[in-house]
């Protein structure tokens, strides 16, 4: 209860009451009880409703004979309005006019119930009148129950389970804002629909929750209806609907029998960036929640929820064709397959060897449909957590040789060094692959002027192993690189900006001597 400073003695109390979605049943006791000692009741209704509005046909049978009626009758719902306002500029209008006339009841000491469908502070138009006269008179909010767990306990459809996060989003955003909610939650509720109900249904679509996304129209009163989403008309959608799409752990998605190709099976080399959730794109995260296996190293499968039903195959990592073999194969029976991989994918990482594999599999194989998924990578992560360090041109070169000559990659660091372009460095050191890094930099070191910048940057994106140092070429110590390192060797015109207090940021100009 909200008690206001400076509010008048004998005034009277402003009662926000939720009346739940539409069952008379489903109203609280407190609510009842409430209404039928109420002085005064105030409602909201469309100034094109034929009838009395939801939340007066839902209390009505509890109002006194005695009880002063207040319709609050809204100017405009949608479409154009002449308010040199606009739409919004009317509404607020509406709610100070409303707000103003209950107030005159408050001050003659009148108890006002403003009866509100749902919960009052869930989507409910009572909270623009709570925060005009909340200040100003004793208030309080009865809660309801929503519109979204009366239609998932019709529907007998739970929701979330354990750990699964759930959005609720209004279904008029655009279509794309609706996207990325739902790229980042495991099950959904999509309310306010009605003309919005197209851009709902591709944004469901689009993100893989479609195929168990529930629609339900009316809630919990004698009109309510029930559909799969994708059976319902979208020119015959109402205001009060609402699209429940429960998280995949609520057995609604059944992976599909490796026995029976029974769908449209694809790879999807999904690129999980370099460490956590928090670098994990929402288009990769829709995939990885659609996907009925996930295929990866066993290290970057660990990064990856598990769901139930999904099934999860890790390898060693050295065998990334055995993988992408695999992946193909299982995509042929009709699986939904994400290969994962750290950082970007298609950076010394494993959508070379899915395309690879595509290239020399058998015929049968090769009508599997491929995608590549961006992912952050190790050196833009670096460089953000740095600062600009490649600003200007920049050569991304692996020092592993496994899979070419060190000739070659001597070259290339004798190239890029001559060309006075950044360079990043991955693969740099392992435990027991250490001379490729010295003799590195002792190439470098040729061709590079000992000055220049380095930024050695260590498990970016862990929180436990985490590390970024700022050196020069000439007093860099092999010794603390190992596989989990990225160096990044600036061009001449690197910059630090040392400020005191705080950490170095390292630039490298946009602008090169020489250049108009």
């Amino acid at each position: 209860m909200t008690a206001p400073d400076g509010g008048a003695p004998g005034t009277g109390r402003l009662y926000g009451v939720g009346v739940g979605p539409g069952d008379p049943d489903l109203m609280t006791v407190k609510a009842r009880r409430l209404i039928e000692s109420a002085d005064v009741i105030a409602y909201p209704i469309a100034g094109n409703s034929e009838g009395q509005g939801v939340a007066r046909a839902i209390a009505e049978p509890f109002f006194p004979a005695e009880a002063v009626i207040v319709p609050m009758v809204y100017p405009v719902t949608t479409g154009e309005t002449p308010h040199p306002g606009g739409y919004e500029g009317a509404i607020a209008q509406f709610y100070d006019e409303s707000a103003e006339e209950l107030a005159i009841h408050l001050e003659a000491g009148r108890d006002v119930v403003v009866l509100c469908e749902g919960d009052p502070f869930f989507y409910g138009s009572y909270m623009y009148i709570h925060e005009r006269l909340a200040p100003r008179f004793e208030t309080q909010v009865v809660a309801g129950v929503t519109a979204f767990s009366a239609a998932a306990a019709s529907s007998g459809l739970p929701l979330v389970k354990r750990d699964d996060v759930l959005v609720v989003l209004p279904g008029t955003l655009p279509q794309d804002q609706l996207e990325a909610h739902l790229q980042h939650a495991d099950a959904a509720v999509l309310m306010k629909l009605g003309r919005t109900f197209p851009g709902v249904a591709g944004a469901l679509e689009a993100t893989g929750m479609a195929g168990r996304a529930q629609y339900v129209e009316r809630a919990s009163s004698d009109r309510e209806r029930r559909l799969p989403l994708r059976e319902v008309d979208h020119a015959a959608v109402p205001y009060m609907s609402i699209v429940l799409a429960p998280g995949t752990d609520q057995g609604c998605d059944t992976p599909i029998d490796p026995g029976s190709p029974d769908g449209d099976g694809w790879v999807t080399v999904v690129g999980l960036g370099p460490a956590g959730a928090q670098t994990l794109t929402p288009e990769a995260h829709a995939v990885l929640a659609e996907a009925t296996d996930v295929i990866g190293y066993d290290t970057y499968l660990a990064r990856v929820p598990a769901r139930r039903g999904q099934r999860r195959h890790g390898s060693d990592n050295r065998v990334e064709l055995d993988r992408a073999r695999h992946a193909l194969e299982l995509a042929a029976a009709g699986h939904r397959v994400a290969v994962v991989s750290s950082g970007d994918p298609g950076i010394f990482a494993m959508a070379s060897a899915v395309l690879e594999d595509l290239e020399a599999a058998p015929a049968e194989l090769q009508d599997v449909d491929v995608r590549v998924l961006p992912g952050i990578s190790a050196v833009q992560a670096a460089a953000a957590r740095i600062g600009a360090p490649v600003g200007h041109d920049l050569a991304l070169i692996s020092l592993s040789d496994i899979r070419k000559p060190w000739s070659i990659i001597e070259r290339r660091l004798v190239a890029a060094a001559d060309s006075d372009l950044v360079v990043a460095l991955y693969n740099p050191a392992s435990k027991t692959r250490r001379e490729q890094l010295d003799r590195a930099v002792a190439v470098l070191r040729e061709h590079k002027d000992p000055s220049t910048v380095v930024i050695v940057a260590r498990a970016i994106g862990d929180p436990e192993g985490e590390r970024l140092d700022v050196t020069t070429l000439g007093a860099l110590d092999p010794a603390v690189v190992d596989m989990r390192t990225l160096l990044i060797i600036g061009s001449s015109l690197t910059r630090v900006i040392e400020r005191p207090g705080r950490e170095p940021i390292v630039y490298t100009p946009r602008d090169y001597p020489g250049s108009e």
